[in-house]
């Protein structure tokens, strides 16, 4: 089996890197090594065993062409993306190029030169829009939603608000069609929020780690002056531990056959679900520090919930998190002050 990672030098991609190194597997990462952290992710990388490394751009038909007519990979975990979305909002065409058109680049890519080839894509929640039009309930550090107290799933309408929503919206809709009209063994994984190590979070993406961060620099009194919240603090996220995620990725090609040409809700579930006052509340107690914060203006077209409904992955692969969000963030803190 030869696996292919596009963005396989960011969070998620070289924490799959590092466990395909680890079964001596064929592995080639495709980066073009812009993403904060990715380069010290590809040196660590390079201490753990030996990979083919193409340095090269989604969004350039040529380098992605010239990837998969040389090595035809059984799996592709497509990953290269534009996460945050405030630069999509900033810089639409940028967001645009590298989402849906370097997504497209990649179906093309293999449909012409590998049909055989495996692509599992990451999604996003933000599909699914604003959400709206579901009824929330504001409580004294969290929202819920009373319409979907157990979470949304992949029945949720589509909504593609923002230049984020509709850039990936419009990738995992090419990803379902190529299968449809194609034949070619797609799977799309819709995440809510991915934390762990080897995440260099940053104001624009990676609240977990973005507040972390925070956390330890007051602890060591590194920087003790206040720092922001958008909106009110109580928006509630489902968070999944990157091992968890990573366990997903490397099986679902041994069920192709299963999951091809669907999408599914990946995240924590609702018990693994937080606000980030509660996030904030949790640090304190941990790292023994007391968080000065204040509230600026909520952000544009962000959901006041999210937290999927994990239903169907489970009854197609047997997979359900095992790491708690509390145990995350315990290894989250670890890993960023040995980072550090």
């Amino acid at each position: 089996m030869k696996y292919l990672i596009t963005g396989g030098c960011g969070f998620l991609g070289s924490n799959i890197a590092a466990k395909l190194l680890a079964k001596k597997l064929d592995l080639v990462i495709f980066d073009n090594l812009k993403r904060v952290g990715s380069h010290a992710n590809k040196e660590w990388l390079t201490s753990l065993g030996d990979f083919e490394f193409i340095h090269g751009d989604i969004r350039n038909a040529n380098d992605v062409d010239n990837a998969i007519a040389l090595h035809k990979p059984d799996v592709i975990y497509h990953l290269a993306g534009q996460v945050a979305m405030t630069i999509s909002i900033e810089h639409p065409r940028l967001d645009f190029e590298v989402n849906a058109i370097g997504s497209f680049n990649l179906l093309n890519s293999v449909r012409v030169h590998s049909p055989h080839t495996i692509i599992v894509y990451s999604s996003t929640n933000k599909v699914y829009g604003d959400l709206e039009q579901f009824t929330y309930q504001e409580l004294k550090n969290r929202y819920i939603c009373t319409d979907r107290p157990d979470g949304f799933d992949e029945h949720t309408p589509l909504d593609f608000h923002s230049p984020y929503g509709a850039s990936k919206g419009c990738a995992d809709q090419y990803m379902l069609d190529f299968s449809r009209i194609y034949g070619l063994k797609t799977i799309v994984f819709r995440h809510s929020t991915i934390f762990g190590g080897r995440q260099f979070a940053t104001y624009d993406q990676g609240w977990i780690g973005w507040f972390t961060k925070k956390a330890l620099d007051v602890r060591s009194k590194y920087c003790i002056d206040p720092f922001t919240i958008s909106g009110n603090g109580k928006q509630v996220r489902d968070v999944l531990y990157v091992d968890d995620c990573v366990d997903l990725y490397l099986q679902a090609p041994d069920m192709i056959e299963e999951m091809r040409g669907q999408a599914f809700n990946i995240g924590g579930g609702i018990d693994n679900s937080s606000s980030i006052i509660e996030l904030l509340m949790l640090l304190e107690d941990n790292l023994k520090v007391k968080l000065e914060y204040s509230l600026i203006e909520r952000r544009v077209s962000d959901q006041i919930i999210f937290v999927a409904d994990i239903g169907k992955v489970t009854r197609a692969t047997g997979w359900k998190p095992r790491i708690s969000k509390e145990e995350g963030i315990l290894k989250m803190i670890d890993w960023m002050k040995h980072a550090a």
